[in-house]
């Protein structure tokens, strides 16, 4: 069996994929973009992965089945390269991407939906099922919570009690939450140790820094996948993005905003989004995933 994954980002993205890798047989080709590429190397005896830009070495066999979970057109272009028995996900037809019927639990609710937008983001907030769940299912699977696999961390000498993730990006402006600065006023005031993360040159001293505390707080980012992996508890806060797709294995707690629906799938800005949770619910939850 020979199965290629084209999962190149987000890196949130490509981590909370690798469970499938558990249920793969045969041999696995995983195509990536160029960061993500340490966190994929060596987690199997049986996976290679190599960056987009080196893409044309994994076109040196016929594949069984691949998996597209791109849903951009430069992804898809990149099929017809490709020698395969069996397709699940995304692929293009005179340039329109589209994707395939086992496929369609998860690309229903994206950006190529087939129902446009505008519907898709209604059963994306309509939907209680994990990401996993949907991608499993699609192929066959049946999710029973893998966990994530993650290669060793970087050893770091950032270590705490707390460590919080206060910028989510330019992308997603209102997964900023308003009170970040309260929260470690207030738990260092408790006598804890609290940590902003910092900027790392390589994801795995990221994933070093999670893993050298007791707890993340942070929006639905890439930390929150990594303390995920890193089984590092973690009280994350969604504003504009859906709870349900995380599956929590046992060590999240999810507060998800009393205006979630107002503004879900937004990208713009506005400060009741980002002032919605009130600092004493996220204050209370992390004093309890410390006990």
């Amino acid at each position: 069996m020979h199965t290629l994954i084209l999962k190149l980002g987000a890196t949130g993205d490509v981590v909370r994929t690798t469970p499938l890798l558990k249920h793969l047989a045969g041999e696995v080709s995983w195509v990536t973009a160029a960061k993500n590429v340490p966190l994929l190397d060596g987690l199997t005896r049986t996976l290679r992965s190599v960056s987009w830009e080196e893409r044309a070495r994994f076109c040196d066999r016929a594949y069984d089945l691949v998996i597209n979970l791109e849903d951009t057109l430069d992804v898809a272009q990149f099929l017809p390269e490709l020698k395969f028995r069996q397709l699940f996900g995304a692929y293009a037809v005179n340039r329109a991407l589209t994707y395939t019927d086992d496929s369609r639990a998860w690309f229903d609710l994206s950006l190529i939906s087939r129902f446009g937008k505008k519907v898709a983001d209604r059963l994306k907030l309509e939907n209680r099922q994990t990401y996993q769940a949907m991608i499993f299912a699609g192929l066959g699977l049946q999710f029973q919570g893998e966990t994530y696999l993650v290669p060793e961390p970087a050893k770091t000498d950032l270590v705490g009690d707390v460590a919080i993730a206060p910028k989510a990006g330019h992308v997603w402006p209102m997964k900023n939450w308003a009170y970040y600065d309260g929260l470690k006023t207030a738990l260092e005031s408790r006598g804890l140790t609290v940590n902003a993360l910092p900027e790392r040159p390589s994801l795995l001293q990221h994933l070093g820094d999670v893993k050298n505390h007791r707890c993340l707080v942070s929006g639905d980012s890439l930390p929150m996948h990594l303390a995920l992996a890193a089984t590092t508890r973690c009280v994350t806060l969604f504003t504009c993005t859906s709870p349900w797709e995380i599956h929590p294995y046992g060590i999240q707690r999810q507060i998800t905003s009393p205006l979630l629906a107002e503004f879900f799938f937004q990208r713009g800005m506005d400060e009741r989004a980002i002032k919605a949770i009130t600092l004493e619910e996220v204050l209370a939850a992390v004093l309890e995933q410390l006990r």
